[in-house]
């Protein structure tokens, strides 16, 4: 039995986000079912090389049963695929099959895959459709919905992107089997930032079910990703190109989180570790500063506990991490800005200077 959440955005434009077993092999059906996909006939599936031997037949058996035209493109697993390089040779592969407009962009695998095949789509010919099936909880809860799409520089993490947003999300759950302790860990903490924004009902549901998430329960997990689904769904309705604040609250822990990952080297620690240690240390800024009692901290900090997220061993030098956040695409003329709480979906946008930063970080490196 499929979950559907309708994502609604302003002007009429919407898609389907389905949740549930088995999706893969009905993904051509499901396509064709789709108005805006129905007359196009041409597909380019996008995938790694840890997600194909899984999961590219089955899906290019099912979009040729409707009638499709299949390519595809495998690129090496890992963010270090989320380069402009890679995009380039994703193009060039695209105008040699001769794909013109009316072709059909399918993502099929994680995070790294769906901004990747995302930000290809947006631009090759100035956009065509995409479809993305996330095939890990982190790209299920989070970046499969919303319509951001990025590739990464030297300089710092999505910093090259677009929105771009899906005509159809396909999450077949079958494919969660698949993941490994540190995937499963990613998703965990999406989820966590989901409910920490969201609501106390969110909250509390969490904290009740979290033993079983750590453990793998999945139907958990399949109320886990529609609760995450339906909250980022109203969140990008109500802000759909980042411009009123509302969605900025979808970073909570990404700060420091992404400054992690640029210290340490892409793929060096998991995005879910580092989001973690940011949402940590968030609430730890937060009640440095007076906006959070310490009730707040400890509350969030045994969810993040029993979800099997504990704190990160030393961090990377402080110097590195105040330099990273002072690039990092939310900053605003080289300040840092952190998402901070004051409870459970209670939140406020605040910049942070670099003295204020560094002393905090060292004060959090010594608890």
């Amino acid at each position: 039995m499929a979950t559907k959440v309708l994502v609604e955005l302003p002007g009429g434009v919407e898609y389907a986000v389905r949740v549930g077993s088995g999706l893969i092999e009905g993904l051509g059906a499901s396509m064709a079912a789709v108005p805006a996909l129905a007359p196009r006939r041409r597909v380019l599936v996008v995938s790694d090389d840890n997600v194909a031997p899984l999961y590219l037949s089955q899906a290019k058996a099912s979009l040729k049963a409707v009638g499709y035209q299949v390519a595809d493109v495998v690129v090496p697993a890992g963010e270090a695929s989320k380069t402009l390089d890679v995009a380039h040779e994703i193009w060039d592969a695209m105008a040699s099959l001769n794909l013109d407009r009316t072709c059909v962009v399918v993502a099929l695998g994680g995070g790294v895959v769906g901004d990747l095949a995302g930000f290809v789509a947006s631009s090759y010919m100035r956009g065509v459709a995409l479809v993305q099936v996330p095939t890990t909880l982190l790209a299920m809860v989070d970046s499969s919905v919303g319509g951001k799409t990025a590739v990464n520089l030297s300089a710092g993490k999505n910093l090259v992107g677009s929105f771009w947003q899906p005509s159809y999300v396909c999450a077949d759950q079958g494919s969660l089997e698949s993941l490994d302790d540190r995937e499963w860990a990613c998703g965990l903490a999406e989820i966590a930032k989901s409910a920490l924004v969201g609501s106390d009902d969110f909250f509390f549901w969490l904290l009740e079910h979290a033993g079983d998430l750590a453990a793998r329960d999945y139907d958990a997990a399949a109320e886990a990703v529609a609760r995450s689904v339906v909250f980022k769904a109203d969140v990008v309705a109500r802000d759909v190109m980042e411009t009123n604040g509302v969605r900025a609250c979808l970073n909570y822990g990404h700060t420091l989180g992404h400054a992690l990952e640029s210290a340490l080297g892409y793929g060096t620690v998991s995005h879910g570790s580092a989001v973690a240690e940011g949402m940590r240390f968030a609430a730890f800024l937060a009640e440095r500063r007076g906006m959070a009692s310490g009730d707040f901290a400890s509350a969030q900090n045994e969810l993040l506990d029993a979800l099997g997220l504990p704190r990160m061993g030393e961090l990377p030098p402080i110097e590195s991490l105040v330099e990273a956040m002072a690039h990092d695409k939310k900053a605003r003329q080289g300040e840092a800005r952190f998402v901070l709480l004051s409870d459970v979906a209670l939140w406020e946008l605040v910049a942070v200077g670099d003295d204020e930063l560094s002393s905090a970080l060292h004060a959090y490196a010594e608890r």
